[in-house]
């Protein structure tokens, strides 16, 4: 099987047998002048540390490598966002949530990726079906500040039953901190008085996250 031709290859053995760059490749469509796509493909993953790197990239830095003009960058920006969209739906499509593991998946989507910390809600009906997903504070690489006031306004705002916390670590060690506990407490004490419950609350690091929940710690 030719190496440079990684749609036929897709086509004759499935999606699954194809690396990162024929995976790319088959997105890519095209090289650019004589530049094959798969040496277009491989030399983008180079350049940027691999498909995560790539994929997070920013529309100018896309646009500055040989090769990619304003199609192939609207692909790539493309991808990153289908799948963060395929996680949402797969959590708001009316069915209570069952599975931490989408949960996981999709708060690891939006959230690993941010430079500083963001504190965020998935807010949740009586059956545990979700209403919204919002970010509700922004912060700096150590750390953003909470407010339980506003966490109860937007709670009520969008008439939820339940929360489901989580916040990012931008060190990417998702370990929880003292700090992450309190504000976790002070949370849960001030959407009772409301009758809201805290299900749970991840802390989001590089390609893992801690669930409050399963450490048995609410």
């Amino acid at each position: 099987m030719n190496a440079d031709r990684p749609r036929e290859k897709l086509a004759a053995e499935g999606v699954s047998a194809l690396d990162d760059v024929e995976l790319l490749a088959v997105l890519l469509g095209t090289g650019a002048g004589r530049l094959p796509v798969a040496e277009l493909a491989a030399g983008l993953l180079r350049d940027f540390g691999g498909l995560r790197g790539l994929l997070q990239a920013h529309q100018d830095s896309l646009l500055r490598q040989r090769g990619l003009g304003p199609a192939k960058s609207a692909k790539l920006l493309a991808v990153l966002e289908l799948s963060r969209r395929y996680l949402h739906e797969m959590l708001v499509r009316g069915n209570p949530i069952e599975s931490p593991e989408v949960t996981e998946q999709y708060l690891k989507s939006v959230l690993r990726d941010h430079p500083h910390e963001v504190f965020a809600c998935l807010f949740l009906d009586t059956r545990h079906r979700v209403i919204a997903f919002e970010e509700l504070f922004r912060g700096t690489l150590d750390g953003a500040s909470v407010h339980p006031r506003e966490v109860v306004k937007a709670t009520l705002r969008h008439n939820a039953a339940a929360l489901i916390l989580a916040h990012n670590h931008p060190s990417g060690v998702a370990e929880p901190s003292d700090a992450d506990r309190l504000i976790t407490r002070r949370l849960r004490e001030a959407l009772g008085l409301v009758d809201v419950r805290v299900l749970d609350h991840f802390v989001v690091g590089d390609g893992y996250a801690v669930s409050f929940a399963e450490r048995g710690w609410l």
